[in-house]
């Protein structure tokens, strides 16, 4: 198919699918019972049709704003560490951003079909798509999926946060925070449902585990180093007991941290397009929520998922409570 018939049908496509402006202002298509930007329909479309995974790839994915800065920044320093001194990699100068490219913000972001053969493996590749529109090669190769989540409450105010820092819809008014919840409620929201999006992922690691590893935001900040080694084995890059001795563990988790990263002097001037590079490392904790949102919001929040995952064996303890 030529590139100008490619155009020409994702345009076609677009104008049937039902529409919604996000709470920012930015339009969303609801594709395949998901709620994706606009903007980057395109990218997620031309990716389905032409992407085409080797069994060596590795793929992160995650809704926004729940530690994907943090998972590029681990696995690529896994992957890397016998190319790079700890002292020396890439993420002393670069955003994590810019070392693992999404599929739909960066890859296929006006290219329908980019040269991905020169990339040496591993290639890293991260998305926020769902599992539902991935595309199909990834489903049917060997390659690896790294799916990590995050209490949804958090997951709403640092999202919010970001949009609002950055101001992609230059000209649009944000919704107070009472409607944006709401719509967030509904699953409008940017990749929405959010447990739809969660679903699809964890069924898919629990019917092959060996191709979907299923992490949550809060127990890579309970335990980082357990977290690290079970990301390294996963992926193929199991940490020797060498390696183990010589704390290498403990550099890559203290490299890799909130604090570290975003004291980099990348991370605090640096800019990716319209995103100030800053915006990636806001605060990081677990239960920051509780500054913004009422406890009937958590005790919605907490309904919403006790009914969407219910039969799922997907559970999180004290998932929506506040901290004592």
């Amino acid at each position: 198919m030529e590139k100008t018939e490619v155009d020409d049908d994702i345009n076609e496509l677009i104008e049937t699918l039902p529409q919604e402006r996000n709470w920012d202002g930015r339009w969303m298509c609801q594709y395949k019972g998901f709620w994706c930007p606009v903007r980057c329909f395109r990218p997620i479309v031309s990716s389905e049709r032409h992407f085409d995974a080797r069994d060596t790839d590795i793929l992160l994915a995650s809704m926004p704003k729940s530690g994907t800065t943090w998972l590029k920044a681990l696995v690529f320093s896994i992957i890397n560490r016998n190319n790079y001194s700890i002292d020396q990699t890439p993420l002393l100068t670069s955003n994590p951003h810019a070392l693992v490219p999404f599929l739909e913000f960066n890859v296929y972001w006006g290219n329908d079909n980019p040269d991905l053969d020169t990339i040496p493996n591993p290639r890293i590749f991260s998305t926020h798509m769902p599992f539902e529109l991935l595309p199909s090669t990834i489903l049917e190769s060997k390659c690896r999926a790294v799916y990590i989540c995050r209490n949804p409450l958090d997951q709403f105010i640092s999202h919010r946060h970001f949009l609002i820092e950055n101001r992609i819809e230059k000209d649009a008014e944000p919704l107070d925070i009472d409607e944006a919840f709401e719509m967030f409620c509904k699953g409008i929201h940017p990749f929405g449902p959010f447990w739809d999006h969660m679903m699809g992922y964890w069924h898919s690691s629990l019917n092959n585990s060996r191709k979907v590893l299923f992490l949550k935001y809060e127990d890579l900040k309970e335990d980082i180093v357990f977290s690290v080694k079970k990301i390294a084995e996963f992926i193929g890059f199991h940490l020797s007991e060498e390696e183990e001795k010589q704390g290498l563990i403990e550099q890559i988790s203290r490299l890799c941290s909130f604090e570290n990263l975003k004291n980099l002097e990348v991370n605090k001037l640096g800019k990716n397009r319209v995103i100030q590079n800053s915006s990636y490392f806001r605060k990081g904790e677990v239960g920051d929520w509780t500054n913004y949102l009422s406890p009937s919001m958590a005790e919605r929040i907490e309904e919403l998922m006790q009914m969407k995952l219910r039969e799922s064996g997907l559970m999180f303890n004290t998932y929506c409570k506040a901290s004592s």
